[in-house]
């Protein structure tokens, strides 16, 4: 229930009186030099206290600012409000819902503000939670709204709040537009409100110095006019240079726009296939009819950049080759505007600008193929919740494929289709996991980015690459089977490495003979029958099961004990010399732990209740 009386705007809140002022002056200088010094623990002093910077909302309303320090293990936020109200909300949750969320407040009652740690019930209500582990450190006063300054560990140990991790955090935000009597009187299905995908905790790695011939190229998209729609993907084909030569891409960062920085949602740029000599310029969307089908063959990533990310630098002993012999001079930019507003007569040219060099440096980067082959074969029954597929690159294929000195992966880009939830690629030595070389339990595929990794995770002759995806088919009737189109499945982890081997692909799907079985034994204990006449195709096959829960966990151990058919295969697509049909399960007997979250004393933290605010004001 709202509380009555004249609404509130935060200019109308009492004034801090002058000893309060000072304190909150000499309290702010503090704290802007502890942050300081957080976000200057790497080796090169950012550009800012605060490095990254995302906006919340499409409307640019709300607009978030963090640090991270990893020897505090917590986050400095900065969240700008313009044109604020009565308060605002901010917080994580598992997929991005209102409900069961972990949530900061700032309310005011009409007359006077509180700040709180909260959080959600399943129905949306508020709640104050006991342990107070979000830290308000400055409350002040703009020209248009306020700036909010407060810090939260990466984890609290507390059964209602969010453990920050590596991977995609799905934040939420509302907006309150007019008072309430307490904070229990708030339920988020009244507010305006919207979700953000970001990864908070980035990696501490060095900025490398940039070669003295370094030169940039732009690949922008030709002042396109946004489609009035929720979501775009926008496809354009450009081309290099004639006679373009051999060079390295060394960094690249993305070119956004003015004004559409809340749209512009993700971009990537893909170098088109070798064999072909040309390709149709198109400007259009994606799933345009009019798309010309020669644009699918433009598929090896050279850049991806997603919200929130800065710019992405190679180590200084590798590169990206592209241009010269054996390379595509065809490039295609794919653009993701996200418009839920659906904002009308918007016009963009954002991209990316890529850094280059004709100096090679010592080694080519690649980028390798981790996962399951795009086939029907891997099948996700309807209705799962967290279903697991998997996929391997052998002990036997990198022992043939990659030099003694081993290869070294220093970034990686996970990808599934809509059904994809988590998405995780361990590294396994001699029967032992060694390494966890990406994971993301919140993943999403509507965030998608290439990421340094915190370490260098090295791979030698004789190891296995082990990529497993999470699912969640609840909302589908259907098997979802694995393919290239959106409604089907994919499973792949882009491995970015040095120095670059003929191993582009190391892929695994269970043998379909062993599948065949899996239908012809379910015919056998099922009144319904289960097509298998050889005309019809696997999907055919796979949309005629049963879904009941033998079927279900029948195919389940199908995949957990079959033998598989892998693709070890060059960049020309075809496979090293071998037998690659009918091959057993990597045998794993030692797994790697799940780390346990570090919580902070107990004793540093506040008790479970709202801390009143006197905002202070800015110069505006």
């Amino acid at each position: 229930m709202q509380a009555p009386g004249r609404p509130c705007r935060w200019t109308c809140l009492p004034s801090p009186s002058a000893r309060e002022a000072a304190s909150m002056y000499g309290t702010a200088v503090a704290i802007f030099l502890v942050i300081l010094v957080a976000a200057l623990q790497g080796s090169a002093p950012p550009e800012s206290p605060f490095p990254y910077h995302i906006p919340l909302d499409p409307e640019g309303a709300l607009e978030l600012s963090w640090n991270v320090s990893y020897v505090q293990k917590a986050i400095h936020f900065q969240l700008l409000v313009h044109g604020l109200k009565a308060g605002v909300l901010f917080g994580m949750s598992d997929r991005g819902e209102l409900e069961n969320a972990d949530l900061v407040v700032l309310w005011t009652n009409g007359d006077s503000a509180y700040f709180a740690d909260a959080w959600s019930d399943q129905k949306g209500q508020l709640h104050l939670d006991a342990q107070q582990d979000y830290q308000l450190l400055r409350a002040q006063g703009t020209s248009d709204g306020l700036s909010l300054l407060f810090k939260r560990p990466f984890a609290t140990c507390d059964p209602q709040d969010y453990l920050i991790e590596d991977g995609t955090v799905h934040l939420v935000y509302g907006i309150l537009k007019e008072p309430f009597r307490s904070l229990e009187a708030i339920n988020t299905s009244g507010l305006q409100t919207g979700l953000q995908r970001v990864q908070l905790l980035k990696p501490e790695v060095p900025t490398p110095a940039m070669p003295a011939d370094t030169r940039t190229m732009e690949i922008r998209s030709p002042d396109v006019l946004i489609p009035g729609q929720e979501t775009t993907y926008w496809c354009y084909i450009t081309e290099l240079p004639q006679g373009f030569s051999r060079h390295h891409i060394v960094m690249y960062e993305a070119i956004v726009t003015e004004g559409n920085e809340a749209l512009v949602h993700h971009m990537e740029v893909f170098q088109c296939a070798a064999e072909f000599e040309s390709f149709p310029h198109f400007s259009g969307p994606c799933d345009s009819k009019m798309k010309p089908e020669r644009l699918n063959y433009c598929r090896h990533v050279l850049a991806a950049w997603a919200l929130g990310a800065k710019a992405f630098y190679y180590p200084e002993e590798a590169g990206l080759p592209f241009g010269g012999p054996g390379s595509s001079r065809y490039l295609r930019l794919e653009v993701h505007y996200h418009n839920p507003l659906k904002i009308q007569g918007r016009r963009d040219s954002s991209g990316i600008r890529l850094y280059y060099t004709s100096t090679l440096r010592q080694f080519d980067a690649g980028i390798m193929e981790l996962g399951l082959v795009y086939t029907p074969v891997m099948a996700i029954p309807p209705q799962e919740t967290a279903f697991i597929l998997t996929g391997y690159c052998t002990d036997k294929c990198t022992q043939l494929a990659l030099p003694p000195s081993g290869i070294h992966i220093f970034a990686s880009q996970l990808h599934t289709h809509l059904t994809g939830r988590k998405v995780v690629t361990v590294l396994a030595r001699d029967g032992q996991e060694k390494a966890i070389v990406n994971r993301d339990n919140h993943y999403s595929p509507h965030f998608q980015e290439i990421r340094m990794l915190k370490k260098i995770v090295s791979v030698y002759p004789g190891d296995v690459l082990i990529t497993s995806c999470t699912y969640n088919t609840e909302d589908r009737k259907l098997a979802t089977v694995g393919g290239f189109g959106i409604l089907e499945e994919m499973c792949v982890n882009y491995v970015h490495y040095y120095p670059q081997t003929q191993l582009e692909l190391c892929k695994s799907a269970v043998d379909a003979g062993f599948l065949q079985k899996y239908f012809h034994l379910v015919n056998r204990f099922n009144s319904e029958d289960v097509c298998t006449c050889p005309q019809a195709s696997i999907p055919q096959q796979f949309a005629s099961v049963p879904w009941n829960s033998f079927n279900r966990d029948v195919l389940k151990a199908l995949y957990d004990f079959a033998p598989i058919s892998m693709h070890c295969n060059k960049s020309s697509a075809v496979r090293f010399q071998g037998e690659w049909d009918l091959q057993p399960l990597p045998e794993i007997i030692s797994m790697l732990e799940e780390p346990t979250p570090q919580c902070p004393n107990n004793q540093a933290r506040s008790p479970g209740v709202p801390t009143v605010v006197s905002i202070g004001r800015g110069r505006g």
